[in-house]
Parts: C-alpha cells; structure tokens; sequence
C-alpha cells in the first residue's frame, strides 16, 4: 500500500485524484500483482488510494517556517544623533537582477505548484556595516509556472489580479540578528503589499555582508486569504490556504 501511494503522489502531477482516477490507479497496479486476494481488495484499495491522494504527498510547504503577519508598521524613529561623533557613511547599493532570485509555491493537497517572478528591481542602504534600508518592487505580470494555463489563471482576478495590481513591493522596516533553524542569522520585519494590502511580515533569514556584497536568503510561508487571496479550489483536491516566498538577492557594493 506504501508503495501505492508514492506512485498516486508522483502521478497526481499529471492527473488529479479522483475517485475515478484512483480507481484507474488501482487497476495499475493490478497489472503487476494478479492474484485472487489482491482482487478481492481491490475495491478497498481504490478508496484508500483516494483518501491517499488528499492526505499523503509531501509538499515544500511543510518545511517553510511561517511569517507573523499582522496589520501594517511603521519604521521605528531614528536615535537621537550625537553631533559631537561623525556621520556614518551611508552607501546605496542596487539589486543585481541576474544573481537574484524571487519565487513562490502554491499548492493543491496532492501537488505542488513552484513558480518564480522574471521582473523585479530593488535597492538598499548600508551603515556602518549594517543593513539600514530595502525596497523590492515585483513586477507581477512577469509571473511564470507551468503549465501555460496554470500561469493564466494565477494573473488572473482569482489569485494576483495582475492587471489590477501591477506590482508588489517590500519595505524594509527592521532588521535584527538572531539565529534560528535552517541557518538562520537574523530577522528579518518589513511591510509587504500585494494585491493592494499591506501586511508587516517578520521572518528568519540568512544575511551577509562583506566587502564585495550584500546577500539575503529566505524562504517561509504566509496565509494567502490575508492579502485578498480567497479561491478554495476543488473539493477533492483543495488549494491550501498558505503559499511559500522564496526570496535569493544579492546587492553588489561598488
């Protein structure tokens, strides 16, 4: 049974399970164990191939670690300065698009649906060897993942609303090292609009800064339906209610 279920998840990226499906995956493996008892359970075996499809496969979800999510911040006031102490060296950099990466993943109960984003520009500010400022700009439009019709449907007004929403952007607000699973070195807590909402999201990430660069990493998930993102999808194959950021950036220095 083990066995039969690896094949449905590996499968259901090509056929959604059904009750139909799973009958037809059933017979599948019939034709390698053609024996009396195994007809006998073939009728049990096609409803628990059914209820496998809904609770069994694995997705990159799982591991994502989740973003708080609550309303919208604002950038915490300046310290007073010291007029007697040096101004620090403010140095304004700009994402380098082709070392950058920013992707997503979707996913129904029986599959995951990764996609990324081609477009996107961002800039930020160091002092003092520290990260003072971000600001990422996504061109949603430029949204790709297959198949074709898939990626349609996710412009569309069901899920990014692309025509009505052209961009998302992130504003960084704070950021603070602390290390946590997966490598994590600091936390990270910004504004992120999408879909004409704006949420203060705080997530772990792995942040370096050097001479030649500064490099971000992260990956963690948010729930969808808090930026306008309400499609349930089909009943025996639902879309779950959380979609995970992926976010690879590098900002050369000079």
């Amino acid at each position: 049974m083990n066995a039969a279920i690896e094949v449905l998840c590996v499968d259901s990226d090509r056929e959604r399970v059904t009750p139909q499906s799973a009958w037809r995956m059933s017979a599948k493996i019939m034709t390698s164990h053609r024996t009396a008892r195994f007809a006998a359970m073939l009728p049990l075996l096609a409803l628990s191939l059914t209820l496998a499809g809904a609770t069994a496969c694995k997705s990159e979800l799982d591991n994502k670690p989740k973003a708080k999510v609550e309303d919208a911040g604002k950038k915490a006031a300046e310290p007073p300065k010291d007029d007697k102490a040096p101004a620090p060296v403010v140095i304004d950099l700009t994402l380098d698009k082709a070392k950058s990466k920013i992707g997503f993943i979707g996913a129904k109960l029986t599959v995951d649906h990764p996609g990324s984003f081609s477009d996107f520009s961002g800039t930020a500010k160091v002092a003092d060897g520290k990260l003072q400022a971000v600001e990422i700009v996504i061109e949603m439009a430029s949204l790709t993942s297959e198949p074709i019709e898939l990626q349609d449907h996710l412009k569309a007004a069901d899920f990014f609303d692309v025509t009505k929403f052209p961009k998302s952007k992130f504003s960084l607000l704070s950021v603070s090292e602390k290390p946590g699973e997966d490598g994590a070195t600091h936390e990270v807590v910004g504004n992120l609009e999408m879909r004409g909402v704006t949420k203060q999201i705080t997530f772990p990430a792995i942040i370096t800064i050097s001479e030649t660069e500064v490099h971000g990493k992260a990956a963690f998930k948010i729930e969808r339906a808090l930026w306008g993102i309400t499609i349930e999808g089909m009943k025996d194959d639902a879309i779950k209610p959380e979609v995970a950021l992926e976010l690879d950036l590098t900002f050369p220095r000079g």
